[in-house]
């Protein structure tokens, strides 16, 4: 086999190599050539530095906030220890002040982590103090100090979640109008510059992304910044110029985690039905009128008992009215006896009447 014959003789394994080596070469240098185009120079992969707090701030400073002249602020600004601010009444804010409150106070710790954070990313890439007329890819860099005059580009390649941190020892400068610019996409809040001193930016500049300042900045007149002023210790200075908070979106296709809601037991007992109530008819003046209670039905009256007719021709007697006294078996003899008694009675008148007539002549 050809595995024995390379060690049965020492002479070939070297003459092997060579020749693999020699057949290997130039694709080795083109790959390596290939790659190094393909990165262009860029610094690796970066990762966004997150700001806590601190997100929602344009000025954000550790002494103050000092402005001069017509000054547009777009997001929130605040100090704190030293909530001083000056000059604020040239200058236009759309967002909150949270001067010295808890609120700037919890910024300004998460401004701190931020700070370290980018401070600490890497492995960076060294670049020259001078970043003007270049164009860069994204990913991390360092110089001891920062300056940029002429045009700073920053290609995104198309990626909209792209990072530029470029980390600068000492100062970051940039001169009269400066400018750095981003092609192909990609969010100014996916810039930022970790600055272990100081920060001033030239008059008429334009600089996109978030400035992390161990101690100051100062923006001269008319400097555009979009993006934030961020000061751990020192103050912020300002002086006709527009300041632009840009937020990033969540990156496109990226699901937003769903919210998990637990069933709570419900507290309130169910009520029981009630029995539905007829609708009662409206009175005449527009409110429901009052069921009247049904009347008690009257207790028929009892008949009475017919009258026995009186005896017709009698005078007075009301037929029906009059009781006819029940008769007894002695009834005929008390009428007898009644008739007798009426008879003789007119039999004595008559002779009464008789007797008087026959004395008045002897009376004469």
């Amino acid at each position: 086999m050809w595995s024995t014959r390379v060690n049965a003789s020492p002479t070939v394994a070297p003459r092997g190599r060579r020749r693999m080596a020699t057949r290997f070469a130039p694709a080795a240098l083109a790959a390596a050539v290939i790659l190094l185009a393909s990165t262009g120079g860029t610094a690796g992969g970066a990762e966004a530095v997150g700001l806590g707090a601190a997100t929602s701030f344009a000025v954000l400073a550790g002494s103050g906030i000092t402005n001069t002249g017509p000054t547009t602020i777009d997001g929130d600004v605040g100090s704190f220890a030293t909530p001083t601010q000056t000059g604020f009444e040239t200058l236009t804010l759309r967002g909150v002040n949270h001067r010295g409150d808890a609120v700037t106070q919890l910024a300004k710790d998460d401004l701190t982590t931020a700070y370290n954070v980018a401070a600490g990313s890497g492995p960076p890439t060294a670049v020259a103090v001078e970043l003007g007329g270049r164009t860069l890819t994204p990913g991390v860099y360092s110089s001891g100090t920062l300056g940029i005059t002429g045009t700073l580009t920053l290609d995104t390649l198309g990626d909209p979640q792209a990072v530029f941190i470029f980390q600068a020892a000492s100062t970051l400068t940039t001169a009269s109008s400066s400018a750095v610019i981003e092609i192909n996409g990609g969010p100014a809040c996916n810039v930022f510059w970790q600055v272990g001193s100081s920060a001033t930016l030239g008059t008429s500049s334009r600089l996109i992304g978030t400035v992390l300042a161990d101690q100051s900045i100062t923006a001269t007149t008319g400097a555009v910044i979009q993006g934030r002023l961020l000061a751990r210790i020192g103050a912020v200075t300002l002086d006709t110029n527009t300041i632009t908070n840009v937020g990033c979106a969540a990156a496109p296709g990226t699901p937003t985690p769903p919210t998990t809601t637990t069933p709570t037991t419900p507290t309130t007992t169910p009520t029981t039905p009630t029995t539905p109530t007829p609708d009662v008819p409206s009175s005449p003046d527009g409110g429901p009128a009052t069921p009247a209670t049904p009347a008690t039905p009257a207790t028929p009256a009892t008949p009475a008992t017919p009258g026995t007719p009186g005896t017709p021709g009698t005078t007075g007697t009301i037929p029906g009215t009059t009781p006819t006294l029940p008769r007894t078996g002695n009834s005929r003899w008390m009428i007898l006896a009644g008739g007798v008694l009426v008879g003789a009675g007119t039999l004595l008148v008559g002779v009464a009447g008789l007797a008087g007539v026959r004395r008045e002549p002897t009376n004469r």
